[in-house]
């Protein structure tokens, strides 16, 4: 017996490794000391940049979304999946993203596949101006099934301790500005997936009402927000907390950016829900609640601002290419009376 017998291909893994080396190394910043390969990433901390600079760490998956696109061959997209759900975790402090890590595990190395993820995550790395400093990829026969592999991502950003976004200047009577998501982005696919084994024919029922492609539709990337922040900062508008909407939708994730004597009021019928969430609630016999609780129903990620800067967030977030809407203000719960409450929001 040796190692390759025993379903480990070192060999491979030398190859795999060499072939994603060019693509990992451009999103290399000039803070990178070490090239890809080493036992440890380096990064030389922009300290003439701050001066009391505070590190924002943050690690996410694609969940079970995997299933689908590894099934349906969206090996790229889930890369950049990857990338979005750390990024956007971390930038809700005001953080810029300064490198990122992968983890892969498979039961079998397909070098084409795996490459395929590995550069949809060097090209959001990229394009969020985040290098790509290291990796591990990891073949686990038995552990895995040959065609299968899972991830995680982790990111590191740094922020200005006084510029840094706890919440804490949330005022009752702030907006709520929510900007679109691409689709469904990386939560709610256990449910997904249930839906799809117990309806028959559903794509041709999704097309047949929208001529879209279901699994197109399903499997769009995670919007990455980083750039849009970006520019807000640069723009002096003062943002008082920020919300990103994964697994838990609004009323799990809105309500964490905000002190626990305020709560947020969700105007329902603010922004148009994207067909494909109305779809799914219709055929899986989803409940309101569990919708609302389960999916980000089209809206990524959330501001809180005082209302002169509405005007100016919505043009910003026009010239990104991205709607926005005015969804809800802030209430202070022990003066509120609100009746219907789902899970921390009031709507």
């Amino acid at each position: 017996m040796d190692y390759k017998k025993s379903g480990v291909d070192i060999e491979a893994g030398r190859e795999f490794v060499s072939e994603i080396k060019e693509a990992v190394e451009k999103t290399h910043s000039p803070n990178v000391i070490n090239s890809i390969g080493g036992f440890g990433g380096l990064f030389k901390l922009p300290l003439n940049k701050y001066k009391n600079p505070i590190l924002v760490s943050g690690t996410d998956g694609v969940g079970t979304k995997l299933e689908l696109a590894q099934m349906k061959n969206f090996h790229f997209e889930v890369g950049i999946d990857l990338v979005a759900m750390c990024i956007n975790d971390i930038i809700t402090t005001g953080a810029s993203p300064l490198f990122f890590l992968d983890y892969i595990a498979t039961g079998k190395l397909d070098k084409n596949q795996l490459k395929s993820v590995i550069l949809g995550i060097a090209n959001s790395c990229k394009e969020n101006n985040c290098s790509l400093l290291g990796g591990e990829t990891a073949e686990m026969p038995g552990f895995y099934s040959k065609n299968k592999y899972d991830l995680a991502g982790f990111c590191v950003g740094i922020v200005e301790e006084e510029k840094l976004i706890d919440g804490k200047k949330i005022q009752e009577n702030d907006l709520i500005i929510a900007i679109e998501s691409s689709g469904i982005h990386s939560n709610g696919f256990s449910l997904v997936r249930n839906i799809i084994q117990n309806v028959e024919n559903i794509e041709d029922k999704f097309q047949k009402r929208t001529n879209l492609n279901f699994y197109n539709e399903l499997l769009k990337p995670t919007n990455i927000y980083s750039n849009l922040i970006n520019r807000l900062l640069l723009q002096k508008i003062e943002i008082r907390g920020m919300a990103h909407i994964t697994g838990g939708g609004i009323p799990e994730n809105l309500p964490r950016c905000m002190p626990s004597n305020f709560a947020p009021h969700i105007y329902r019928d603010s922004w148009d829900v994207p067909y494909i969430f109305k779809f799914l609630k219709e055929f899986g016999q989803i409940p309101e609640h569990d919708l609302w609780n389960t999916f980000n129903l089209g809206v990524g990620f959330c501001l809180v601002i005082e209302k002169t800067y509405k005007k100016e967030v919505f043009n910003i977030c026009e010239s990104q290419g991205l709607l926005s809407w005015e969804i809800g203000r802030i209430l202070n719960k022990n003066q509120s009376n609100v009746n219907q409450w789902i899970k921390g929001i009031s709507i």
